[in-house]
């Protein structure tokens, strides 16, 4: 069975969430806090929509990311997905009002890559020939 169009986006979005994750790694490591929490919340926002792509949710806007991720949490009885996605928009923010201090990033970025690896293990594997 070939994968079909559906499936390659799923799986281009996981991609894109971990390929983010590592780039923010990255950026903090090179002291670029603005470009870091652009990246995090790249990943964040890759992950929730291959979640949602897969289960044929919308996720067009950010509203949309949102429920998807209150549904999760209700879905899987996890309501720390939802303090997980909280987090991240702070990341989400940061990039655009600097307003972080090294403490807030030391404490959040753990958090946001447990909530990326943890949406990323939802989505199901495709049937590839």
């Amino acid at each position: 069975m070939t994968t079909n169009r559906g499936d390659t986006a799923v799986e281009d979005h996981v991609s894109t969430a971990l390929r983010f994750l590592e780039h923010s790694d990255r950026e903090f490591a090179a002291g670029d806090s603005l470009q870091g929490s652009e990246k995090i919340w790249g990943a964040v926002s890759h992950a929730v929509m291959a979640v949602a792509m897969q289960r044929g949710w919308d996720f067009g806007k950010y509203s949309a990311r949102k429920a998807a991720v209150n549904r999760l949490a209700a879905e899987y009885g996890e309501p720390n997905l939802r303090e997980e996605f909280f987090a991240a928009q702070q990341f989400h923010a940061n990039f655009y009002h600097d307003f972080m201090e090294d403490d807030d990033f030391d404490w959040g970025r753990p958090v946001v890559h447990r909530f990326v690896h943890r949406l990323v293990s939802l989505v199901e594997p495709t049937n590839q020939a």
